[in-house]
């Protein structure tokens, strides 16, 4: 299967016309459209039913979506997550979806920092409502993969959970572009890719601890890594599943190790 994966739409009110042309090209390249968060600007109805338009007249491949944080910005995520739903969209909050024997695990995911970093639940009671929100989105994505009983499997996330595709973003920023909260469960139900969006100015790529490859595919980011081209980034699924890859890292690791395979392996550079 050939995933294509966007994230960081940010669909106003004044986007009807302009999304269409962006993602029609999609049709030819990938069997499946991915979609990570932040579709809307604002977060409101009215921009979800112009991005509904926009998918439908240009988009004949099933999409699959998460929201992001701007989606939240105005209270009205769950009207959202209608309007999409009833244009065709597969809307994922600690949900999963099988298509075509590929099962897609999502959830939008939180802040909080990266390894040693991790804010911990300690001292104010913000803090501890703060930290609890990251551990209750881990625990969203958790419950979603463990649905998965595919052979293939995908995880689909706004906020990153890895710090390696947000480096390049501004330091002060990064302990909210994501968090290694999320990784915990990706680690203890290997997928085979994981998409995220949030982080504008961040890195396209890396690998969380247990090998998986991880893809960061901000709208802003494609744009300005790949100009000219159309602004979504298709991958490949591996050769190997999720299972057969991470059985392999283990090995490797406890023999004294053999280095991991470039990433861009399965990735299509023509898009």
């Amino acid at each position: 299967m050939r995933l294509a994966a966007v994230g960081d739409l940010h669909v106003k009110k004044t986007s009807q016309g302009q999304l269409q042309p962006l993602l029609a090209p999609v049709n030819e390249h990938a069997d499946v459209l991915l979609l990570c968060g932040d579709l809307t600007d604002y977060g409101t109805k009215e921009e979800a039913v112009i991005l509904a338009k926009e998918l439908k007249a240009a988009v004949r491949i099933p999409i699959v979506a998460v929201l992001g944080n701007h989606d939240y910005e105005s209270g009205q995520h769950e009207d959202i997550c209608r309007i999409l739903t009833e244009g065709g969209v597969s809307m994922l909050d600690g949900e999963a979806v099988e298509i075509q024997g590929v099962g897609i695990a999502g959830a939008k995911g939180f802040s909080g920092g990266f390894g040693r970093g991790t804010l911990g639940a300690w001292g104010e009671p913000a803090t501890k409502r703060f930290v609890q929100e990251a551990i209750d989105e881990a625990l969203k994505l958790e419950a979603a993969l463990a649905r998965l009983r595919t052979e293939r499997r995908i995880a689909l996330l706004h906020y990153s959970p890895i710090r390696a595709t947000v480096e390049g973003e501004p330091l002060e920023i990064i302990p909210y572009l994501g968090t290694s909260r999320l990784e915990e469960p990706l680690n203890r139900h290997p997928v085979d890719l994981v998409f995220h969006g949030h982080a504008h100015h961040g890195a396209l790529e890396g690998r969380t601890s247990s090998g998986t490859p991880v893809y960061n595919v901000a709208m802003p980011l494609l744009l300005q890594k790949f100009p000219g081209r159309p602004p979504f980034r298709v991958v490949e699924l591996p050769s190997a599943p999720a299972s057969e890859t991470a059985a392999a890292l283990e090995t490797a690791t406890k023999s004294g190790g053999i280095r991991q395979p470039p990433i861009k392996s399965g990735t299509l550079d023509t898009l």
